[in-house]
Formats: structure tokens, C-alpha cells, sequence
């Protein structure tokens, strides 16, 4: 399989400079090029940056404001950012250091100091990177555990906001898990919820898309870029994946094996809604699943 190359983005208002470091960088890595503090910023809201080589001197906007704004925003405050300038005395490295820099570079580069810098700090992100999914993953299921799903959902609903983009939640239940749970006991009851946290995550095909476990038995969809109708079809799809694994559950009142019922809501975000409003939606639609008899799914109105 072939590597993904990690993405850098080089901000530098000399057109020279940037030329400099993508012949040194460009065999390796995949690049973005700014001109400008402005410009630096709209393309880490809209692309996936790895590291990022700032200038410190450039006109408008200074790196120092530009690093000091990605390092208050959320969305951008856990990209490395290396400074690369020719402001050789102490105080100004430090400053670099202070606003959120892990580290400063003089100008002119030397490509082999530039080259073992961007790789080392990259190692040390994916290093970074791969702890922290591990602290974002349900223990049980595989799938994202709550909190990752809360960080992930409020990214989508700024970008859907943004953007003026559909954003759609599919919400789901597993079927009179309790009485399963009472009957099978709770060993079987951890591992019917590892294969259908298995099924939705097999269900879904975009890279976007996400799955995690909201509690207990409960799981969610995030669906960006997703209209109601394309929403309701992913609905449907792990509501019959589910119920195609087979998982014999004597005691339920809606069929011989494991089902859900499952809430479907959509919306278009603009500055008069919540994203906690989206999720009540999808709470409401998988409510009227369940009164009108569970195992299918319901489209909340909005």
C-alpha cells in the first residue's frame, strides 16, 4: 500500500523563500504555500495540515499573530508550528517560543537542518496523534467514545456552518437491550455490543463519517455533507446490517434477533441554531421509532 504523505504548509511573503524550502521539502511531503498570515489561516480551516513553517516578518499580519490565533482556536491549536526567520537574537526566538512555536529556525536554511527538524516534529505529532485516538476510542466497541464524538460534532457544525453545507445525524437504539441483557447475561450482552459497533462501522464508506457510542447501548452517526434523504438511506443500511448479524434475542418484542430503532435529522446550521439542537432533533425521531413499534426509522421534523 502506498504511504500518505504528511501535508506541511510553508507562509512566507518572499516567493523566493517558499521556492527554497518546497525543492528542499517537496520529495517528501505533500505542500500548501501562503503568502500571506491571512491566507495561512483560511487554508488550515479547509485542508488537514500535519506542520506548519511560518515567517515571522511579513506584512498585515505577522507569523506571531498568525501562530497565536491557531494556537486559540481549537480546530488548529495542535498543528506544530516552526518558525523560520531572520531574526537571529534571543528575544525573538523566545517570543516565537512564548506565542506557541515548538521551535525556530534562522534564516537562510540549511536543507539538511530543515529536513531532520520537519521530520522529527512530525514523528513527535504522530506520536501525539495516535495517544490521543487511543483516549478517544470506546474500550468496548472500537468505535469513537463520547467525548471524541462531542469534539468531532462541533468541528462539523462550524464547517457546516461555514460552509452552508447539510449536516445529518443518524441516531440508533438497540431494541429492549435490557431485557438481553437480563436473559443472555452481561458477557454476551458486551459482545453483541461489539459486533454491532463492528456492523456500523463496516456500514458506513466515506472517510468523513463517523460512528461512536453515546451510552449504554445508544450509538451515533455524524454525516457531514449529508442530505435527509441520504441520511435516511444510511439509516436504513445499518438498520438491516444489524439485524442481518443474527444475534438470537428470545426475549425481544419486535423479532427473534437484535435490532435497532433509529432517528434520522438533517439540517442546514446557521447562526440562530445549536448543534445540541440537531442531536434533540435525532433524539426525537429515534423516540417515535420506538412508539411506532421499533426495528425501522424515523425522520425527524424540523
Amino acid at each position: 500500500m502506498k504511504s500518505i504523505k504528511p501535508t506541511v504548509l510553508i507562509v512566507d511573503d518572499t516567493r523566493l523563500n517558499i521556492k527554497i524550502m518546497t525543492d528542499i521539502l517537496g520529495d517528501s511531503y505533500n505542500l500548501f504555500c501562503a503568502t500571506s498570515g491571512r491566507q495561512a489561516l483560511e487554508i488550515v480551516t479547509s485542508q488537514k495540515i500535519d506542520l506548519i513553517l511560518l515567517d515571522v516578518i511579513m506584512p498585515g499580519m505577522d507569523g506571531y499573530e498568525v501562530c497565536t490565533r491557531l494556537k486559540k482556536d481549537h480546530q488548529t491549536q495542535n498543528i506544530p508550528v516552526i518558525f523560520i526567520s531572520a531574526l537571529t537574537n534571543v528575544a525573538d526566538e523566545t517570543k516565537g517560543l512564548e506565542v506557541g512555536a515548538i521551535d525556530y529556525i534562522f534564516k537562510p536554511v540549511s536543507p539538511p537542518i530543515l529536513k531532520a527538524r520537519v521530520r522529527n516534529h512530525i514523528e513527535l505529532k504522530n506520536c501525539r496523534d495516535m495517544f490521543e485516538k487511543q483516549s478517544l476510542i470506546d474500550g468496548l466497541t472500537g468505535v469513537a467514545n463520547r467525548h471524541y464524538f462531542d469534539q468531532a460534532f462541533h468541528q462539523e457544525w462550524r464547517r457546516a456552518l461555514r460552509n452552508n453545507n447539510p449536516l445529518s445525524i443518524v441516531f440508533l437504539d438497540i431494541d429492549f437491550f435490557k431485557k438481553y441483557n437480563d436473559h443472555y447475561g452481561h458477557l454476551a450482552g458486551d459482545e453483541c455490543l461489539r459486533k454491532v459497533g463492528n456492523s456500523l462501522k463496516d456500514s458506513l464508506q466515506r472517510a468523513g463519517d463517523l460512528v461512536a457510542r453515546y451510552g449504554g447501548e445508544e450509538f451515533i452517526i455524524v454525516l457531514p455533507v449529508t442530505s435527509q434523504s441520504e441520511a435516511v438511506k444510511v439509516g436504513e443500511k445499518v438498520r438491516r446490517n444489524i439485524k442481518a448479524l443474527m444475534v438470537t434475542h428470545q426475549t425481544s418484542e419486535v423479532s427473534d434477533y437484535v435490532t435497532v430503532s433509529v432517528g434520522v435529522a438533517t439540517v442546514v446550521p446557521n447562526n440562530d441554531m445549536t448543534s445540541a439542537s440537531l442531536i434533540a432533533k435525532a433524539d426525537e425521531a429515534l423516540y417515535q421509532a420506538k412508539k411506532k413499534g421499533r426495528n425501522l426509522v424515523a425522520v425527524a421534523e424540523l
